[in-house]
């Protein structure tokens, strides 16, 4: 056995591998949810309006050492969620920003190499939300510039004609969750006024959450998406669209998940435009 096997913490391997059995076991809740019988990947038709990016495999770097962890919170104060900060009529996206600061309000912040806020037009009339920072985002600090990132600018660019730069879009947390698991209840409580910051700053006219966690956050209540997807909702008076995760059509990239987004992304458009919107 070599020296650097004998030094590894023993702790570490434990929290590894608690991450990549509850990274699975989330993943595997969301298949059953979504109906999946099997994992079989179907073939790729040509026509539908938008295709799946292609990624080369990257070459083959060295591991790059993990980031420093911080000191966590043994838990997040759940009171955020009913206490958060005072946004006022008319805060900024900066302001929501400055008031997130360096955030440590949950475990989340001891693994991140980046907070991922948010990006696109502050002003935009479309608003996107999806669950959590993948590996990708945590790098680079923008959401969705991943596989699943190229996916959803294909859709929102080629399916509906608008460019990405036009909407805005964000996650329920800002810091990426082990092994791409979903949130934490306490983990989306401690980000969740930073949320409310960012919608209350945008003012969108039509909200679109992407997957289950975002949507169930939004409605208070815990949702199946393929049984609300597709279906009109309500936050707070603005018209939301609830529908599949871009990384799940990913997964089953099947002709009829892709036209079910694009024609829930095409009911947003619409409703968005009947609203006034500009895009």
């Amino acid at each position: 056995m070599s020296s650097e096997a004998n030094n590894e913490n023993p702790g570490d391997v434990r929290d590894a591998l608690r991450d990549v059995v509850a990274s699975a076991r989330e993943w595997l809740v969301d298949l059953a949810e979504e109906g999946v019988d099997d994992l079989e990947v179907p073939v790729v038709e040509p026509s539908v309006a938008f295709t799946a990016p292609v990624v080369e495999a990257p070459a083959a770097k060295p591991a790059a050492a993990e980031p420093p962890r911080r000191t966590a919170p043994e838990r997040a104060d759940l009171s955020l969620l009913r206490e958060g900060p005072d946004w006022g009529a008319n805060p900024t996206l900066d302001q929501v920003r400055e008031t997130l600061g360096d955030c440590q309000r949950c475990e989340l912040c001891a693994r991140r190499q980046t907070i991922v806020f948010g990006s696109g037009n502050p002003d935009a009339d479309i608003m996107f939300v999806g669950e959590g920072p993948g590996e990708q985002e945590d790098k680079q600090g923008l959401p969705f510039v991943g596989r699943a990132g190229e996916l959803l600018t294909q859709m929102i660019e080629k399916g509906v004609e608008i460019p990405r730069s036009d909407v805005y879009i964000c996650n329920i947390v800002k810091c990426r969750p082990p092994g791409n698991r979903n949130p934490k209840p306490e983990e989306a409580a401690a980000c969740r006024p930073f949320l409310d910051g960012q919608i209350a700053a945008v003012k969108p006219k039509v909200i679109v959450t992407l997957g289950k966690p975002a949507a169930s956050l939004l409605l208070g209540r815990d949702v199946a998406i393929t049984r609300v997807r597709g279906t009109w909702q309500d936050y707070q008076g603005i018209p939301l669209m609830p529908t599949l995760h871009p990384a799940f059509i990913l997964r089953q990239y099947t002709p009829e998940n892709r036209r079910l987004v694009w024609e829930d992304l095409k009911a947003a458009v619409s409703r968005m435009r009947e609203l006034g919107g500009r895009s």
